[in-house]
């Protein structure tokens, strides 16, 4: 047979290990470990990378010292390097948080304003783009290019009545572009067009950030957070946005059970573990969503959830959009003239209402004053905690409504809940808390135990700490076992709804169901994938379709067997097979409408990168006008203060003031100074400070031992090292300019 192998081929196996791995053979009537290169019976799981070659094994390990970068180790297939670090991010409608597990706890990462929670807002102008709190300082001043509730069209088509709805209420523009709603800004005198996904994965770059600042190390695995009644093309949306915001999206975790893990290691008691079983009602109500979930912790660390509600439309954003429809009816009763058209008045409004909702929350008023808010007219009103509530009056009775479905819906006794946790800021409202209370006849709400706005990314950033290997003894036990929020299924004939997952099952799951062709000779079936609870097809969510060739064969004879698979993520795989010729197609789920496709992710990755440099560049040229400004005006001080100001000539001084007064003007006038500008007025300010440091070195020199200890007290010498330094500055801003 030559040199080939023989068809009974020898078969060894491998103990593929996390630091080392082994390989032995059954032979000679015994297993053999066979030893390596080295002569050792075992192999570090190492492999290491350098200019010449690639090394494995005993040789890798050598290299971990010398070369760490392009060292690896620790890692297995399907699983994350252990040593690195994840975050929890909760990505909300209107603030989000960052949060890490680290030394024995979670740490919840404080913004560069000093804040824990950092709003969900992207705004642009002529020079540059803002995130965060920058950015919601902009909505009155800059409303049409002021971009929030992004998350409230992520996912979404342009025709639904939601989007519909809330286009009305926000001052920038939102196109149809084939069922993509994209929202039109105007950055540096150009119209962008950008989609929910890119403005999210703007917000999520900058919680990254925010991540990488405080750590001091680079950052790339993330678990975010998603609401409970998300469907899959919005989970699929949030994936998206990781993606573009250069995340390894570890899990799409959903909001409430991100809340349940922090309350279960919150209240864990470590000498004897869980206090028995529990179940717990979770009420996450935040800026744009409402989610319920009832689920149960036992005594092993086990957190199962039994069923989830909810509405992805109601929250806070809601009660603040009807304050500020009272409010403008108040206007235009008072005043005679109608603000909604004035959209920078109706942003001012918004910003006005909100803060009188919080008021509201504490005490039973709050004034709403803004001078010139329409027309050049001042208005000023007050609104009780009474007119509050009847305001809302009809969203509380939803709130309401909802949870007494989420316990019918799960056969569950209310009386039997044993704790209620309160997530999300809305929840502080004391009508809701009132409400929430009556209907557990009388149950203290569990609010102090967890931080409403910090409980989601908490649980959040346990949860990827866990994925990405933590062995901490906090939190190795904990479990968390998910359900889905919507039955999913196929169009039959007659366009009825077959479920094939029914809502409420554990995933991740794996379900599936036979089918058959309709007419004589059928060549193509085509499936069409649905979720929602509707008996009728067409009224629930269409996720996608695809078609399935099959033999020509007569009516019923085809057998085809549908298989749906719910992954960790909540998201739906689906492989159809023909069983007779074995013809197989496998799909993971999207809309045929509204979705993105993988070249426009990779699009919008290269466009986050150009903007993450465009960012940088502006941080730069504001750090070089500031320390430009700064040299300017202490040069100034220096040729004004003796003994250097009676050295200079007439002629110095003149040139010297010239050259500060261009470099002011320079800072003033200038929104966007070039490279040539800085270097030119450096080079100037550098020449006139030789001089000054000429004169100061011969006033050393001839001065007496007096003289020159008073010199060097001098706060010139002072001021002019100090300018030193700021020319240092300012060089080497222009060098990491022109080095972009």
């Amino acid at each position: 047979m030559g040199d080939g192998k023989a068809s009974s081929s020898v078969a060894i196996g491998i103990d593929l290990g996390t630091t080392y791995s082994c390989v032995a053979v059954w032979r000679n009537d015994r297993v053999e470990i066979i030893t390596n290169d080295q002569g050792n019976r075992i192999t570090p799981s190492c492999v290491a990378f350098n200019d010449t070659q690639r090394m494995i094994g005993d040789a890798a390990k050598n290299q971990i010292a010398a070369n760490p970068t392009n060292t690896v180790f620790e890692e297995r297939m399907g699983e994350k390097i252990a040593s690195s670090i994840a975050i929890g991010i909760d990505l909300g409608t209107t603030y989000s948080c960052v949060a890490v597990w680290r030394h024995d706890g979670v740490e919840i990462i404080t913004n560069d304003q000093g804040n824990r929670i950092t709003p969900s807002c992207v705004a642009f102008n002529d020079t540059q783009r803002m995130i965060g709190d920058a950015a919601k300082n902009q909505i009155a001043a800059n409303p049409t290019n002021t971009v929030f509730d992004s998350k409230r069209l992520i996912g979404r088509k342009f025709s639904e009545p939601h989007v519909q709805n809330d286009m009305k209420l926000w001052p920038f523009q939102v196109t149809n572009v084939d069922e993509i709603p994209m929202i039109i800004v105007e950055h540096k005198s150009e119209k962008k067009s950008l989609t929910a996904e890119e403005i999210s994965s703007m917000i999520l770059a900058k919680m990254r950030e925010i991540a990488e600042q405080f750590l001091g190390t680079q950052v790339t695995n993330a678990v975010i957070t998603v609401p409970a009644y998300f469907n899959d093309s919005q989970r699929q949306a949030t994936k998206d946005a990781g993606q573009i915001a250069g995340l390894n999206v570890l899990s799409i975790l959903n909001e409430p059970s991100a809340a349940a893990i922090a309350y279960g290691l919150d209240t864990r008691d470590y000498s004897n573990n869980f206090h028995g079983i529990r179940t717990v009602f979770v009420f996450d109500f935040g800026g744009g969503t409402l989610d319920l979930t009832l689920l149960t912790i036992d005594n092993k660390g086990n957190i199962t959830v039994k069923i989830h509600g909810g509405d992805t439309h109601l929250g806070g954003q809601d009660f603040d959009a009807a304050m500020v429809e009272f409010v403008a009816s108040e206007f235009q009763r008072k005043k005679r003239l109608d603000l909604r058209g004035n959209k920078r008045a109706i942003c001012r409004l918004k910003v006005a209402c909100e803060r009188a909702k919080r008021i509201l929350s504490s005490t039973t008023q709050a004034s709403i004053e803004l001078e010139s808010l329409h027309q050049g007219i001042d208005f000023y009103t007050s609104i009780t905690r009474a007119k509050f509530e009847e305001i809302n009056k009809n969203l509380f009775e939803r709130c309401m409504e909802l949870v007494n479905q989420c316990f019918a819906d799960s056969n569950t006794a209310k009386q039997s809940v044993d704790e209620v946790v309160l997530v999300g800021g809305s929840t502080r409202i004391p009508k809701l808390e009132q409400r929430l209370k009556d209907f557990f006849d009388g149950k203290d709400l569990c609010k102090k135990c967890i931080n409403a706005d910090e409980a989601v990314a908490y649980g959040a950033a346990i949860h990827a700490s866990k994925l990405s290997g933590d062995k901490n003894e906090k939190i190795q036990d904990l479990k968390l076992w998910e359900v889905t929020p919507l039955s999913l299924g196929v169009e039959v004939r007659g366009s009825i709804m077959n479920v094939i997952i029914p809502r409420n099952t554990v995933i991740p799951t794996k379900k599936q169901d036979w089918f058959t062709t309709t007419v004589d000779n059928q060549t193509i079936v085509t499936f069409h994938i649905y979720e929602g609870e509707r008996k009728i097809a067409s009224n629930n969510n269409l996720l996608g379709s695809f078609d399935l060739e099959v033999p020509p064969a007569p009516r019923g004879a085809s057998n085809i067997n549908v298989c749906f698979e719910v992954d960790s993520n909540g998201i739906l795989h689906v492989s159809a097979e023909e069983i007779a010729m074995g013809w197989t197609k496998k799909v993971t789920v999207v809309s045929n409408k509204g979705r993105l496709s993988r070249e426009e992710v990779e699009r919008m990755v290269k466009d986050a990168e150009k903007y993450k440099a465009e960012d940088e560049e502006y941080r730069q040229m504001v750090s070089g006008k500031n320390k430009l400004e700064d040299l300017a005006y202490n040069m100034r001080n220096v040729i004004e203060e003796e003994p250097v100001a009676s050295e200079l000539s007439a002629e110095d001084k003149e040139r010297i003031n010239k050259a500060v007064d261009y470099a002011l003007k320079l800072v003033d006038e200038t929104d966007f100074i070039t490279v040539d500008e800085l270097v030119k007025v450096e080079k100037d300010l550098t020449v006139f400070y030789t001089t000054i440091s000429k004169i100061v070195q011969d006033l050393d020199a001839r001065g007496n031992e007096s003289e020159r200890k008073t010199l060097k007290k001098d706060r010139f010498k002072v001021g002019a090292s100090f300018v030193n330094g700021l020319i240092s500055s300012v060089c080497s801003v222009i060098q990491v300019i022109q080095n972009m």
